[in-house]
């Protein structure tokens, strides 16, 4: 099992997704979060076919979920899930990823 803590940003939603190997090439998600998009994009991820990670956005079932759960167009989650599925395949090593502010002032 693979585990990652997604900090979003501003929201304060904090989730927690977890990737479980369950048969060569498939992937069970688990997602904790009280953000209620979240929650049912974690509800309508069944099983994920590990070529997830080299599809484009547009074809990504995890992109399309997110878009009908109406996930904020700049929500980490999709990406933080594919992360997850790229370490539980043993495709990745798992190294923090992170988006820095770098302005001086916050307006």
């Amino acid at each position: 099992m693979t585990k990652v803590t997604v900090d979003p940003g501003i929201c304060g939603f904090i989730p927690t997704i977890e990737a479980i190997k369950v048969a060569k090439r498939r992937f069970k998600i688990l997602i904790t979060s009280d953000c209620e998009a979240v929650t049912k994009l974690g509800e309508s991820l069944t099983e994920i076919d590990q070529l997830e990670i080299f599809k484009k956005h547009l074809d990504s079932e995890i992109y399309k979920g997110a878009s009908r759960c109406q996930l904020h167009g700049a929500c980490p989650v999709p990406a933080a899930i594919l992360k997850a599925i790229e370490v539980e395949a043993e495709l990745a090593l798992p190294r923090d990823a992170a988006i820095r502010f770098e302005t001086a002032e916050h307006r």
